[in-house]
């Protein structure tokens, strides 16, 4: 069974920073692309940004070029999202997203692709 877990949400006036992190169990996160979605309500689920398994390739859409990065730590087995110049817009529960096969590292950017999803972690910018 794969858990995946999310962490790091909290409140931040429009302008800060924060960073979130995803673990899971039952997977070597290591070996797998991973993805992070935000949703917030009454509006869709969104891409914010993928990594491949090898952690060389990194995708984003634009609204999230050039404020957010995503990394991986192999010795860790976690995959963080650093989010800069944050804004009320960026509020939204996020979500971090495992595809059942190993070994991507092209664009994974449709909910479709992932396969186990954590509960997701709020995250909210104050005006």
């Amino acid at each position: 069974q794969v858990q995946v877990v999310e962490s790091g949400g909290g409140l931040v006036q429009a302008g800060g920073s924060l960073r979130l992190s995803c673990a899971a169990s039952g997977r070597t996160l290591s070996n797998y692309a991973t993805g992070w979605f935000r949703q917030a309500p009454g509006k869709e689920r969104e891409f914010v940004a993928a990594i491949g398994w090898s952690g060389r390739n990194q995708f984003y859409p634009d609204s999230a070029k050039g404020r957010f990065t995503i990394s991986r730590d192999k010795a860790k087995n976690t995959v963080s999202l650093q989010m800069n110049r944050l804004k009320p817009d960026d509020t939204a529960i996020y979500y971090c997203a495992v595809p059942s096969a190993p070994w991507t590292d092209y664009n994974l950017s449709g909910p479709s692709d992932y396969a186990y999803w954590g509960q997701g972690t709020q995250v909210t910018v104050s005006s």
